[in-house]
């Protein structure tokens, strides 16, 4: 494209609009479209000091420098938004009319500010300061204030009716069953259509640990037996679609539930029974608390993800270690006739069986999609979510207790 072609006055003999014979004898008819206007700067000899019309560079199709394109864009304002471009080929005899690529550049991609306040080589803008985060605290999950508030009633309940009256504390015990069963099969009725029945499991329950405290256990595994037959009669007097799965469950409710329960019941029979007991509590809420605080303070590698994502085997070591330690003090001051590796050995025992236990109701809440099993106990969840570590616990205390120092 040649400069002076813009500028240029029409040749002689031709009209304002229209071209005369090119080098080639070509005519063209009518008016050029997009010619420049007749005028004072066509027509006036002065027309080569008019302002040179400025070099449109062309936009590659596809691709290209986008700093140039930006660059061809900017070329816009009244000048180019409604010119067309002339192209002459190797030629020089035809002329064909375009339109202005910047125009089509600026119609295609429209910017919000005005072409010239874009600058031609923009430089980046340096990202702005960041406030610094602060570091996320690690959350415990619970409402810590009502879940201690909660934890020191209970205990101070469990504490005054052991050391005043065995009765009272077998009482606990078996409304601890009955509550424990009504959330257990409440849950299974809810999330899995599963209709244990309630009422022989509340009675058969009471009973047995009744049953444990007075006839040892023996009168424990007559108890069983009796609620298992008790849960297949009582299903009949409804139809038989889901019997098999119902009784099923039933069964399994009256031995994870009461009958683990029964030792806790039986430990109290021995002369030194309340202190047995004690130190069955201790040593459960030790472990868990050692494995709450060790796991959520250095947890980083999981125990068991696909069951119970927040325990961490940093957690187990805690509450091993911190088991072992009250074991051995429990054992050698607390226990007569005990010494403090066997407290090493009941203090392990006790870690390994609390976190199966707990890891065995996870598995139970995890297949029904609940978080807890209940509401009860504020903090805490339901009496099954405080009784899962405790219930496989009792009959493994209960049993080396009797094989270091007997039965009492």
């Amino acid at each position: 494209m040649n400069d002076s072609s813009w500028g240029a006055p029409p040749r002689a003999g031709s009209q304002a609009g229209y071209w005369g014979p090119n080098d080639h004898g070509a005519v063209p008819h009518g008016p050029v479209q997009g010619a420049a206007p007749a005028g004072p700067a066509y027509d006036a000899p002065e027309a080569q000091q008019t302002r040179p019309m400025p070099i449109v560079p062309d936009v590659p199709a596809h691709g290209g420098n986008q700093d140039d394109d930006r660059g061809a864009a900017r070329l816009g304002g009244p000048l180019f938004r409604d010119e067309t471009f002339r192209d002459e080929t190797s030629h020089g005899g035809t002329f064909r009319n375009e339109t202005s690529p910047a125009r089509a550049f600026r119609d295609e991609t429209p910017s919000a500010q005005p072409p010239a306040a874009v600058p031609q080589n923009p430089e980046p803008m340096p990202d702005a300061p960041q406030p610094a985060s602060a570091p996320q605290k690690k959350s415990a999950g619970r409402d810590l204030t009502a879940a201690i508030g909660v934890g020191v009633g209970l205990g101070a309940v469990i504490i005054a009716s052991l050391f005043v009256v065995k009765a009272v504390f077998v009482g606990v015990i078996a409304v601890a069953v009955v509550v424990g069963l009504w959330e257990l099969t409440s849950r299974l009725q809810e999330r899995k259509g599963i209709k244990a029945p309630l009422v022989p499991l509340a009675v058969g329950g009471a009973a047995m640990v009744v049953a444990g405290y007075v006839r040892g256990a023996e009168g424990a595994w007559v108890a069983m037996a009796l609620t298992a037959l008790a849960v297949l009669v009582w299903r009949m007097t409804e139809p038989p679609e889901g019997y098999l799965k119902d009784v099923t469950a039933g069964v399994f409710a009256a031995f994870y539930v009461p009958f683990l329960a029964t030792f806790v019941a039986m430990m109290l029979t021995a002369d030194d029974g309340a202190l047995r007991v004690m130190t069955f509590l201790l040593l459960t809420v030790v472990s868990d608390t050692g494995a709450y605080a060790v796991g959520w303070r250095f947890g980083k590698h999981k125990l068991a993800p696909r069951i119970s994502p927040g325990k961490t085997r940093e957690g187990l070591l805690g509450a091993v270690s911190f088991a072992m330690v009250v074991g051995a003090l429990c054992m050698e001051f607390v226990i007569e006739d005990g010494t403090w590796w066997q407290g090493l050995l009941l203090g392990l025992a006790v870690a390994a069986s609390a976190t199966l236990g707990d890891l065995g109701e996870s598995m139970i809440k995890r297949d029904l999609g609940i978080k807890d099993m209940g509401t009860l106990l504020p903090g805490h969840g339901g009496i099954m979510d405080r009784l899962d570590s405790l219930l496989p616990t009792a009959p493994v205390v209960w049993l080396l207790l009797v094989l270091f120092v007997g039965s009492g």
